[in-house]
């Protein structure tokens, strides 16, 4: 699942994603205390604005994640307050974030959300660009703990640019105007 932010004068990019990762590419769920796990972040087109760990045996729905969007509404009021009065979300159609609370609340709280096209994964910059990239950091390494995993994924994270950001912004923006462009017409891959 993905989410992100936008400021409505720069189309600067903020998202938040939730990733199950393991202690290794090779691991099956029940290698550490029969537990993957989740981590949420936001990032922009700067950098990485909140992150939090999902608690084990939390699942991501859609209370969890109307009280992840409260926090991060109050941080980006506290720390980012460059972006705190205009900011656009972008959210995949994950189950969590179609509910009808989730619409409520963001109404409530005035947070403009700019609508995902189904079944379209490659509009998701965690899924094509940062979590594939943090997977293959991360691949074949047994970290034993999840503490271990949280502390490699989290430094990890860290190591990323303000350029790398950008660049999965504009990687975005690509994405988004080849899914647009065809105007609804089928294509597969690279052939629009």
């Amino acid at each position: 699942m993905g989410v992100r932010l936008q400021s409505r004068d720069q189309m600067a990019k903020c998202g938040m994603a939730c990733e199950k990762f393991s202690s290794s590419e090779e691991s099956t769920h029940e290698q550490i205390r029969g537990e993957n796990f989740d981590y949420c972040f936001f990032f922009d087109s700067r950098g990485i604005v909140h992150k939090e760990f999902v608690p084990p045996g939390q699942t991501v729905n859609h209370a969890f994640y109307k009280d992840v969007l409260e926090r991060l509404r109050k941080w980006v009021q506290r720390v980012r307050t460059d972006i705190a009065d205009d900011w656009v979300l972008h959210h995949d159609n994950a189950p969590a974030h179609a509910t009808l609370s989730i619409q409520e609340f963001l109404a409530k709280k005035n947070i403009p959300v700019l609508p995902h096209p189904p079944y379209s994964p490659d509009l998701a910059p965690c899924d094509f660009y940062l979590f594939s990239n943090l997977k293959l950091k991360l691949k074949g390494h047994h970290f034993g703990t999840m503490e271990n995993i949280q502390k490699v994924v989290t430094d990890e994270l860290h190591t990323l640019t303000e350029n790398d950001f950008q660049y999965c912004y504009d990687q975005w923006k690509k994405h988004w105007n080849d899914c647009v462009s065809p105007q609804g017409s089928y294509f597969e891959g690279d052939k629009l």
